[in-house]
């Protein structure tokens, strides 16, 4: 039961080329951002990721993202990276755009079983007929566009049908964790870590603090051990600032 590895270079050592990674964070708040570095340093590449932004240029999955390393991603917002942008318009990377809240379900219905639901959010756009630019050919023309998806009418409303997701992989970030795996997120850094642990075949989990079985109460955890395979202790983390701004 005892879950805790030695570094994140150990926990990450597994990872093969092609993996999905589902991530947590939202912005630069709750990024396992230790986890990424180490997945750097370890070369797998190839990768799918699945998480609210694929990072900002210079940090998080921005880091992953400039070494090429990332094929194809999952995201629903993907406005502050310069070399996301790049890469996406050049036809070097497949993006699957997604409704925040949609992103959310699809993370927690894959954790829980749930193959697939259905949900108002996109019904008359391209999130649900069809047509959106999953990747571009390089000279602005669509080489591989988002397939419709089924619909179905209940009790007189729309809904689309939208898959659950189960990731090969998930790398969170926890506040507390003690070492079977029971996890405590820190205010807005919840964000979409539970979603991300829930969905991960095999997650890894980094925690500025680790406590012994038993300190946490049951009534405070956010993620229960069941979800989670590896735990490493970081020590305090600085959260960091996405857009500064400043006034003279």
């Amino acid at each position: 039961m005892n879950k805790v590895v030695a570094s994140a270079a150990d926990a990450v050592a597994d990872i093969p080329d092609g993996a999905s990674l589902a991530i947590g964070g939202f912005g630069l708040v709750g990024i396992p951002e230790l986890l990424i570095n180490a997945l750097l340093e370890q070369g797998a590449t190839d990768l799918e990721t699945i998480s609210n932004n694929c990072g900002t240029d210079g940090f998080g999955l921005g880091l992953l993202l400039e070494r090429h390393r990332i094929r194809r991603t999952i995201s629903s917002y993907v406005g502050a990276n310069k070399e996301f942008a790049r890469q996406y318009l050049a036809g070097e990377l497949e993006v699957e755009l997604t409704p925040q809240g949609t992103l959310a379900e699809r993370l927690r219905a894959g954790g829980a079983g749930i193959p697939a639901f259905f949900t108002p959010a996109g019904v008359g756009t391209q999130v649900a007929e069809g047509g959106l630019p999953l990747r571009y050919d390089g000279a602005g023309g669509v080489a591989v566009a988002s397939p419709p998806k089924e619909q179905r009418e209940f009790d007189g409303v729309r809904y689309v049908m939208e898959r659950g997701i189960v990731a090969d992989y998930a790398l969170v970030h926890a506040w507390k964790g003690d070492r079977h795996g029971n996890l405590v997120y820190r205010a807005a850094a919840r964000n979409f870590n539970p979603p991300a642990a829930a969905s991960g075949r095999i997650t890894i989990a980094q925690v500025e603090h680790l406590v012994e079985p038993g300190e946490l109460s049951p009534d405070e955890i956010h993620t229960p051990g069941i979800h989670v395979q590896r735990v490493v202790h970081v020590g305090p983390v600085t959260v960091g600032i996405e857009q500064r701004t400043v006034r003279g």
